[in-house]
């Protein structure tokens, strides 16, 4: 369970039309303690409630993914995965296939993809010609057993992939190892066969927090400041009487902020009660995981 289960469980628990009716935490104390802290039962055995739920969100290593999830897609639990969806492409194929047979909703933590910005910036953009996305922050002890692409980058991958909604044709990437034996920083370049292109960077050492979107279509640019839910649009005007050149026009959005892992959760919910496809399913998991093993490759390429 960990640090983010326990805050699953928090928000569960606070929900008027859901039962939270267990936990299971490979330390019996931390089970125990959040069991009690939430008035369900606490176990250290992570199958002990196959039989007591309808769906489970799974907060886990990533390692251990396959491990957890499959004994409840088999016994036709609705499931939330944590992202990534699994170490490998074949192990997150194979948890698609199951959940696919078992016809399951299958969620992936892909929280970005709740960001209260994000979902307002979808709804506004069509047919996006460049993408440009920076995800930096200061360094912390923090999935630092993985690297930076795996850690950070694969949230920007699925959002870049969610809008252009065509198929990749090229990548290329470079990186490096900063302060961990992993790749601390990274940057991704992104071709589709519809013409579009994506530069994607993330870094995990850097010295102050900053997470921004920006997306350029024929006749105006959008940004999304990822911390403040500030949109920023830039749009082409007629040109005025007596000059030469179109003029631009700048508008500010202030999005209604919501935490994005409440409007995960509550998805996750009325997915599982109402039968939904889910927004960020076990195919879209998938296919960020493919993108993100491509841009893991090319980069080693380069160190090697």
């Amino acid at each position: 369970m960990g640090y983010l289960g326990s805050i699953h469980a928090k928000i569960y628990a606070g929900m008027p039309d859901v039962e939270l009716v267990g936990v299971a935490d490979t330390d019996a104390d931390t089970a125990d303690e959040i069991g009690a802290q939430f008035q369900c039962a606490g176990h250290t055995d992570p199958y002990a409630l196959i039989d007591r739920v309808d769906a489970v969100s799974i907060a886990v290593p990533t390692s251990v993914h396959r491990e957890v999830a499959l004994p409840y897609i088999e016994a036709g639990k609705h499931v939330l995965l944590e992202k990534p969806i699994a170490p490998t492409v074949a192990e997150a194929q194979v948890i698609v296939d199951h959940a696919d047979r078992a016809g399951v909703a299958l969620l992936i933590g892909h929280l970005e993809r709740f960001n209260a910005g994000i979902m307002a910036l979808a709804d506004r953009v069509s047919q996006p010609r460049f993408i440009e996305v920076h995800r930096l922050g200061t360094f912390v002890e923090r999935a630092t057993d993985v690297d930076v692409v795996t850690d950070l980058m694969i949230h920007d991958i699925d959002i870049v992939l969610f809008l252009v909604n065509a198929e990749l044709t090229y990548v290329s990437a470079v990186g490096s190892p900063v302060l961990t034996d992993h790749v601390d920083i990274a940057n991704a370049r992104l071709e589709f066969d519809n013409n579009a292109v994506a530069n994607v960077t993330a870094s995990r050492v850097s010295s102050r927090k900053f997470r921004r979107i920006r997306i350029f279509g024929a006749d105006s640019y959008q940004a999304l400041n990822y911390i403040d839910q500030q949109i920023e649009v830039v749009r082409k005007t007629a040109p005025q009487p007596g000059q030469r050149f179109p003029g631009l026009e700048t508008e500010t959005i202030q999005v209604p902020p919501r935490p994005p892992l409440d409007a995960e959760l509550d998805h996750f919910v009325r997915v599982a009660r109402d039968g939904t496809r889910p927004l960020v399913d076990g195919h879209d998991g998938l296919k960020a995981l493919r993108v993100a093993e491509q841009v893991k490759a090319k980069i080693e390429a380069c160190v090697t």
